[in-house]
């Protein structure tokens, strides 16, 4: 997708820029343009506008040097790459017999982009009132309290993360949970420039790593919680521990929030290098909660400010921690705590996030979530058990090209907690999605081999499977159908291709007893061009 750009900016001379990242300023310059400025920054050749420097990294599959020629035909007035890529300009150059333009090289062109991008866009992060949200779980869920809370507050707000990017009423769908860094400052830039006073969006471990969010100082940032994931991209848990941590550093930001509910947490307030303070059900901790015993959801919050009566308006323990933490940024943002806890009020259905999808009177329960880590499968299953007085039918899948050493601890989690788990493909990418539903089958029946619904087929099962088996229940509407792993996502990936799929619409076709036929077309999946850096997932 096309991100906005913001108008009306001051171009930025190439020189500066050639200045600030340390590149030859004579590079900067070319016969035709001696004085070449730059109004905007972009990492994909086909998004290219005049004007614009073209940032040619190294990608998974092939150099954006490759496609120099491309951007500057697009209008780039320079590029800007590592030694590599300027090998591959110059020699292109050679074979054409056309000049390439200027070419500013430096050593790792990512680790300056976010500065730069930050500089061409004027800075409009340091204009913005800055939230940033870490975690493996719970991330886009606060995200949305936070953001929420603040508009109730009177805040203008804009939202960046896995589900949307929002500006104001404009929303655009995400491909990735944090954008690249010049989509990143450019979208700053434009809610800056429409009147947007505070900003709340998730921080990947992708994108710590891959300096996405360089240019940007969080006022605020929060940890919600660490376990297994993403271990297809960082080395081990300490490594992916360490991608997160560096979110509190005075770079990045200025003060936290950490949930110290795990050890995960517990060591990040040992090694933060900003003041942070801590949110947990058990000391010590700065802000504790304490839920009610006898109203689900109900809990008080208590801490150095006073105590704030709140209630979570989604299910599961786990939402009550995120709800505490939002209330928590929000007093430490200087609201006062009775303002807050007023603003905590029901917020808007996060997409995908225990998505209740209703049927008609009679129907099992269905539900919609994003959980796609062991722990998050538990919790997610953990907190409707209270609520089914029937059976629980889990539907579960495993991402493809992702970390693989989970698929077994999921089915593992899935089978603990729910009577019976429906084996389905989640985005199988360029794997065989038969040896991922082995994977995610083989953990289901290390636990309980009676609860794994594929009965030793090996064949992938769907939604409407789960809802069959729950309306052959003598009671239906006491069973509950929860389809884990996709949560919002509107496609599945295949062998690089994205198909239509909602597992929200297939359970509407499935309860009117339709199939379900998605009439949008297929499209190319995110990160899977050569023209942009696509090393490691898309986070």
């Amino acid at each position: 997708m096309r991100f906005p750009r913001p108008v009306g900016l001051d171009p930025v001379p190439l020189t500066v820029l050639a200045r600030r990242v340390g590149a030859d300023e004579a590079a900067a310059r070319s016969e035709s343009d001696p004085a070449p400025n730059v109004s905007g920054v972009s990492l994909d050749s086909r998004a290219v506008l005049p004007g614009d420097l073209y940032a040619a990294l190294p990608g998974a599959r092939a150099h954006g040097g490759r496609f120099a020629s491309d951007a500057v035909a697009a209008g780039a007035v320079a590029v800007l790459t590592d030694p590599a890529g300027a090998q591959l300009i110059a020699t292109a150059a050679r074979q054409s017999g056309r000049p390439p333009g200027p070419v500013l090289v430096v050593p790792t062109p990512r680790a300056v982009l976010g500065e730069v991008a930050a500089l061409v866009y004027g800075q409009a992060a340091q204009r913005l009132r800055m939230y940033g949200v870490t975690g493996t779980n719970g991330k886009t869920t606060t995200a949305y309290l936070i953001e929420s809370a603040l508009r109730a507050l009177g805040v203008s707000t804009g939202l960046i993360g896995t589900v949307e990017t929002r500006i104001g009423s404009e929303r655009l769908e995400s491909s990735r949970t944090t954008p690249e860094a010049p989509n990143l400052h450019a979208i700053l830039a434009v809610m800056a420039q429409r009147g947007t006073e505070a900003v709340v969006m998730e921080v990947s471990s992708h994108a710590l790593a891959q300096h996405r969010v360089d240019g940007v100082v969080y006022d605020i940032a929060l940890f919600t919680n660490l376990s297994q994931d993403h271990l297809d991209y960082h080395a081990d848990m300490d490594d992916y521990f360490a991608a997160k941590a560096a979110l509190f550093t005075p770079e990045r930001s200025r003060r936290g929030v950490v949930c110290v509910e795990d050890a995960w947490g517990r060591a990040l307030v040992q090694r933060s290098a900003v003041p942070v303070v801590t949110v947990g059900s058990v000391s010590p901790c700065d802000w504790r909660i304490a839920a009610s015993d006898t109203d689900p959801g109900a809990f008080e919050l208590s801490g150095p400010a006073g105590s704030l009566q709140l209630r979570s308006h989604l299910p599961g323990t786990f939402n009550v921690v995120n709800t505490a933490m939002a209330a928590v940024t929000l007093v430490e943002s200087g609201y006062a705590v009775a303002d807050v806890a007023t603003a905590m009020g029901p917020p808007p259905q996060v997409p995908g996030r225990m998505e209740l999808v209703s049927g008609a009177p009679g129907d099992p329960r269905c539900v919609v979530d994003f959980a796609h880590t062991p722990e998050a499968v538990a919790a997610a299953l953990a907190a409707l058990r209270p609520t089914t007085p029937g059976r629980l039918i889990a539907v579960l899948g495993a991402g493809g090209d992702r970390d693989a050493g989970k698929r077994m601890a999921m089915g593992a989690a899935a089978a603990r907690h729910a009577d019976l788990v429906v084996i389905t493909d989640d985005n199988p990418r360029s794997e065989d999605p038969a040896a991922i539903r082995a994977a995610v089958a083989a953990g289901v029946r290390s636990v309980a081999p009676d609860r794994c619904g594929d009965s030793g087929s090996g064949r992938a099962a769907d939604i409407a499977t789960a809802i069959r088996l729950a309306r052959a229940e003598p009671q239906p509407q006491e069973v509950t159908v929860v389809v884990l792993g996709k949560g919002h996502e509107r496609g599945q990936e295949i062998a690089g291709v994205v198909h239509p799929f909602d597992d929200r619409a297939a359970i509407v076709a499935a309860l009117h007893g339709t199939a379900y036929r998605p009439t949008t077309t297929t499209s190319e999946a995110p990160g899977s061009s050569p023209a942009t850096d696509v090393a490691g997932a898309p986070s």
